[in-house]
């Protein structure tokens, strides 16, 4: 009888234990959010960044809880940014994601494009075309593969601590390499990545 009074009490202890060493979901969500959008503000602060306040570092607990299901409104950075990147480089290689992703950043307060990832990626919905082909689509942008999503938000968490290298050399645009479009005439090729090219302006403003 003793002996199942103390299993029964250190079960409990264990399980309240763990209750007070895990953080409730939404906050994680929370904070991973709050640091997002002071990230994005940085980097949105082409012209003098070393001004900015150090911004803190999303850790990768705190990213994997920002729209754990993929079915969240596309109202914050880290939700546009990592279904942008499983949407448009959807089936290509993490390369092609992180080549994605950085466009979103370069584009990112540039002259010529908005000031915050959403606006970025949401670019030509109201009038066409639109920048980013998934958004105006007209299908479901709910996430149908889990884990691929979960590398897409890990490669969105770098991008916005800045800790992801441009392998676009810089650029703002890119297509599929399956087909040429019109406008890609106008612009410096920078780079072929994965499924993907990338291009910049001969000018260095944005069109």
């Amino acid at each position: 009888m003793h002996f199942i009074a103390r299993l029964t009490c250190y079960g409990l202890m264990l399980y309240i234990a763990q209750l007070l060493a895990a953080e409730p979901q939404p906050a994680v969500q929370a904070a991973a959010q709050d640091k997002a959008q002071a990230l994005e503000q940085k980097a949105a602060d082409k012209q003098s960044p070393q001004a900015e306040p150090q911004a803190a570092p999303i850790t990768r607990t705190e990213v994997q809880a920002v729209d754990p299901a993929g079915q969240a409104p596309l109202d914050d950075a880290i939700t546009c940014l990592s279904r942008t990147l499983y949407w448009e480089a959807k089936g290509a290689e993490r390369a092609d994601m992180e080549a994605v992703a950085n466009v979103v950043l370069n584009r990112l307060g540039h002259e010529g494009f908005p000031g915050t990832v959403c606006e970025v990626v949401k670019q030509g919905s109201e009038k066409s075309p639109c920048q980013f082909s998934w958004w105006c689509d007209g299908r479901p942008d709910q996430v149908e593969e889990e884990e691929r999503y979960r590398v897409a938000k890990e490669i969105a968490r770098k991008a916005l601590n800045q800790q992801l290298r441009d392998r676009t050399d810089g650029a703002l645009y890119f297509h599929d390499r399956s087909v040429a479009p019109d406008w890609s005439r106008a612009y410096i090729k920078t780079r072929e990545i994965g499924r993907f090219s990338f291009y910049k302006p001969k000018d260095l403003a944005a069109r």
